[in-house]
């Protein structure tokens, strides 16, 4: 086996594949990336492997290939040494029982793992559909901050995916926050439907690699899920459970309508947070008369506050508090410029969803967006 390629693009393709390996494996050759070449009479090809107990990917690359054959090499080693070679272009061939990879001047060895005891990659499964890549990457985003930590509760770690014609649903919860996002995408047949679970670790990486331009192509099965963009391919083990369903928890009776900024209301509470600690709540209080919303946070002499300008409707006032870090989360997670907080009151729901421009002219679906962000406020502990 023998092949010569850039440096730029083996480490990249390397790179893709190794976000998959395990870091502690019982089974060594779960550590290998597996190197496979095919020549052709317009320029070979280069396909790069790995696997997992849950996931697995593959990409393939162009490369000029005098000698085809396949190699199985420790993954995280061969990504260190392509970081560390110089730029230019790279050879690589295996010589008796070692993975040589050479470039200007530069040489490296590695030893050769057992093909045979290497599994087979799962296959793609049936393809459903194909999602907008920029627009399935920001939706992920969008919903993950909601997903929960912990691995005992594994269900409230994974995003829900949910198919229904036309539309794909993103949710995530864990508990005490629900985010949800819609996104139109391209079903392959009439009426596809499906409503699976992911873990949110893996679909966040799973989106942010696949690249910003094109069409991802979504495939499921009763196990797993599969994504396919440019050359690269990927699957991931479908968890067990469901989420709860959101539409009962979103659909808020008689709510107070506030607007305020976004970028403003974001800095807002990165600032007074400051002496939030612990488990303290950043209070929000809207006042309808001064057309302001006044944040507070911390305790005794130890304390922060900011007033901005906000709108109130519904109420002639309103107090509401919540978790700093989780408010910080959601408002980060909108790109508008002006946010619509629907408001129960303290220790109710709270759903923030994008409002109207700051000179009030409503943005388009306004309180009916297709990014929502359910939180839960507790009760205020500031006089």
């Amino acid at each position: 086996m023998e092949f010569r390629i850039e440096r730029s693009a083996l480490t990249e393709a390397v790179s893709w594949a190794a976000r998959v390996l395990p870091v502690r494996s019982p089974v060594p050759v779960l550590g290998g990336l597996l190197l496979d070449t095919e020549a052709g009479g317009g320029g070979g090809l280069l396909r790069i492997s790995g696997l997992d107990y849950e996931a697995s990917a593959r990409i393939d690359v162009e490369a000029e290939v005098p000698r085809p054959g396949k190699v199985l090499v420790m993954g995280r080693r061969l990504l260190d040494i392509c970081k560390v070679l110089p730029d230019g272009p790279v050879e690589c061939a295996v010589e008796g029982s070692r993975f040589t990879v050479s470039g200007d001047g530069a040489r490296f060895g590695l030893s050769v793992l057992p093909l045979d005891d290497y599994p087979a990659l799962p296959p793609l499964p049936q393809v459903r559909g194909a999602v907008d890549a920029e627009l399935f990457a920001a939706a992920v985003a969008d919903v993950a901050v909601a997903a929960g930590r912990d691995d005992t509760l594994p269900a409230l770690t994974g995003i829900r995916l949910g198919l229904d014609g036309d539309t794909m649903t993103l949710a995530a919860t864990d508990r005490y926050r629900f985010a949800v996002r819609t996104v139109p995408w391209k079903a392959a047949a009439p009426g596809e439907s499906a409503d699976v679970l992911l873990s949110a670790r893996r679909l966040t990486e799973i989106a942010r690699s696949l690249g910003r331009s094109g069409l991802v192509s979504l495939a499921l099965d009763a196990g797993s899920a599969g994504f396919e963009h440019a050359g690269m391919r990927t699957t991931v083990r479908l968890l067990e459970g469901r989420l709860p369903r959101h539409e009962k928890l979103f659909a808020l009776e008689d709510p107070a309508l506030a607007l305020v900024d976004r970028a403003r209301l974001a800095e807002a509470v990165k600032r007074v947070s400051v002496v939030a600690d612990g488990d303290s709540p950043v209070q929000m209080t809207f006042s309808r008369a001064d057309a302001s919303v006044t944040l507070r946070a911390g305790y005794e002499d130890d304390v922060a506050s900011q007033r901005l300008p906000a709108t109130l409707e519904g109420a002639e006032e309103l107090t509401v508090a919540f978790n700093p870090a989780y408010l910080a989360d959601a408002l980060a997670s909108f790109t508008g410029p002006a946010l619509r907080l629907q408001l129960l009151g303290a220790g109710q729901r709270a759903l923030i969803t994008d409002g109207a421009d700051p000179d009030g002219t409503p943005a388009d679906g306004a309180g009916t967006g297709t990014h929502r962000h359910l939180l839960m406020s507790v009760r205020p502990q500031l006089v």
